[in-house]
């Protein structure tokens, strides 16, 4: 008795084209989830530092309007006379920029 050799549909070449295209597909897919992973984490990372350069601008603003109080004339005028020197206007020199 002869033996039937079984004949397989798919031969070797294309079992071996099948597998490199499954791993293929699973290493694409471990990248995409490994970079989409990234991305977030730098999208997250740009956010907190929009928002600490809000705060500092916020704080930078707030310390304007201190300097700016704090030098008005009338504040000027009354640690002047807090001090007990007299105000004289031609001891003044305006410096343009």
């Amino acid at each position: 008795m002869a033996k039937k050799k079984n004949k397989s549909k798919i031969t070797k070449g294309e079992r071996l084209l099948y597998f490199y295209a499954t791993v293929a597909f699973f290493l694409m897919l471990g990248l995409k989830i490994f970079c989409g992973a990234w991305v977030g984490e730098m999208k997250m990372s740009i956010e907190e530092i929009k928002y600490n350069i809000d705060e500092q601008e916020k704080t930078n603003e707030s310390l304007t309007m201190k300097v700016n109080e704090l030098t008005s004339f009338e504040n000027v005028q009354k640690v002047v006379k807090e001090m007990g020197l007299a105000y004289n206007n031609d001891n003044i020199i305006v410096i343009d920029e």
